[in-house]
């Protein structure tokens, strides 16, 4: 069990640890690792549910000009409208959460860079209690079949958590 709890640890202090790009090596500007971590928590007071998505900024940004098959450079403030427009599309088609049977619609609140990472923001309004909650999730599985998405769901003050490897895409919560 501490080796399991150890390899976690590593796996996720690598996640945000990096040394600055121009301060690598060749060999060290690749991570040896493809993860993302969503958090999903319910904010009883406003009825909705809170969504941020943590991604390495290279790894997601290569995924977007995959996808979209554009040049973009996530540290410009010239790219930020293409991000804006992109990174909702993107992600709603490959994050879908669907409470009690029924999808819910991702509103989009805006992203951010910080040092090797970027996070994505998103809001499902009009949120009551589920009982259920059932996610697809292949974020970046579209850039390579190494990627692991790890999800954080906090409904009724109840957390649970699962990850997902490729190439699987479903996860389903129960409060």
């Amino acid at each position: 069990m501490a080796f399991i709890l150890s390899k976690w640890f590593l796996l996720l202090m690598s996640f945000g640890s990096f040394a600055p790009a121009e301060k690598q090596s060749a060999v060290e500007a690749v991570h040896p690792f493809y993860v993302s971590v969503t958090e999903v928590s319910h904010n009883t007071s406003e009825k909705s549910l809170e969504i941020s998505y943590k991604f390495f900024a290279d790894d997601f940004e290569h995924a977007l000009e995959k996808a979209y098959k554009v040049q973009l450079d996530i540290t410009t403030e010239k790219d930020k409208a293409s991000f804006d427009k992109l990174i909702p599309d993107y992600i709603s088609k490959h994050f879908v959460i669907t409470t009690d049977g029924k999808q819910a619609k991702l509103n989009y609140v805006g992203y951010e860079k910080d040092k090797e990472s970027v996070y994505c923001y998103f809001e499902v309004t009009n949120f009551f209690a589920a009982k259920r909650l059932d996610v697809t999730n292949n974020l970046l599985y579209d850039l390579t079949q190494e990627q692991i998405n790890i999800m954080h769901i906090t409904v009724n003050g109840k957390r649970q958590s699962s990850k997902l490897n490729y190439p699987d895409t479903k996860a389903a919560f129960q409060f």
